[in-house]
């Protein structure tokens, strides 16, 4: 995980919570971490990570995440056994 990501990470777990988190940067973070973004249809992507998976929309018409959007982030990190206080990969 470089410097960018780290910050993204991060902000994901800011309170209160941020609502100027880029989706393109939550697809990169999620690479970074070992994890996958495959786009389902048009709205929708599937991330996974270990043995979870994720099913969430695309934010439109703007490209920053919505504030149920980084709720559901956190917790699938959460439940991956990742916390805001991960080792620097």
């Amino acid at each position: 995980m470089n410097k960018k990501q780290r910050k993204i990470y991060d902000t994901l777990f800011k309170e209160p919570m941020r609502d100027d988190i880029l989706w393109h940067d939550v697809i990169t973070l999620i690479k970074a971490i070992g994890g996958s973004a495959t786009q389902e249809d048009n709205l929708g992507f599937r991330f996974e990570l270990k043995t979870l998976s994720l099913n969430i929309y695309t934010p439109h018409p703007q490209k920053e995440l919505k504030r149920y959007q980084v709720k559901a982030i956190r917790e699938f990190y959460l439940r991956q056994g990742l916390t805001h206080e991960i080792q620097r990969i």
